[in-house]
């Protein structure tokens, strides 16, 4: 099978079987996003929405969120992971909001960037997301649901796995692939104790079929 070939059957099982594919994070603006997704970085979607609506009723824009004080913000999100640098990240986050984009969240991935505690994958996030950019955001799942199934080669970096996928996605497909690979990752395709007997992706899953030969 060429790596072609597996793409499109893959693509095809997810868009017959998860035709609607969704962040779970929770939020109602681009800015909600930003913050929930800064939240998001080693830390559980779950745990951040438990977070968050304590954080948008106490700084509900980038205007009262860029006047707070990291120790403030810290007591808010203290149970997340690396509560002292993302409340600092998110402060600085907002100033700069207000301060440099007018408070408008910027649909560009390098812009983004400027943002303090936005890298790479949260820039990505945000433009696929929110703008429906050709941007594909890496975390753990991506990289690790992408090389079980051979939809990447001896990727060893985000980057490289990103760059990969992005030459085989259709463009238009690169935002909800994102979410179908997260998601496969998120329930399935476990880091410990992957389900495949019950995946629907087996028959073309490069991991899958070395395990059947042992």
């Amino acid at each position: 099978m060429t790596r072609k070939e597996r793409f499109k059957n893959i693509i095809a099982w997810f868009q017959e079987n998860m035709p609607v594919a969704e962040t779970e994070l929770h939020y109602s603006n681009p800015f909600e996003l930003l913050v929930a997704v800064i939240l998001s970085a080693q830390c559980t979607d779950k745990r951040v929405n438990m977070i968050t609506p304590k954080v948008f009723e106490r700084w509900p824009t980038q205007n009262e969120l860029a006047e707070a004080a990291p120790e403030e913000v810290f007591e808010v999100i203290k149970s997340c992971s690396y509560p002292n640098n993302k409340s600092k990240h998110l402060v600085g986050m907002a100033k700069m909001l207000r301060d440099e984009f007018n408070g408008v969240v910027p649909d560009d991935v390098k812009e983004l960037q400027k943002l303090p505690g936005v890298g790479r994958k949260t820039a990505n996030v945000i433009a696929s997301v929110v703008y429906q950019k050709p941007a594909l955001a890496v975390d753990t799942h991506v990289f690790r649901v992408s090389a079980r199934l051979g939809l990447t080669v001896n990727a060893k970096t985000p980057l490289e796995t990103e760059k990969q996928l992005v030459k085989y996605l259709p463009q238009d497909l690169i935002p909800i692939a994102h979410h179908w690979l997260i998601l496969h990752g998120r329930y399935v395709c476990l880091a410990r104790k992957p389900k495949c007997r019950q995946c629907g992706l087996k028959e073309w899953c490069k991991y899958y079929g070395k395990m059947e030969k042992e």
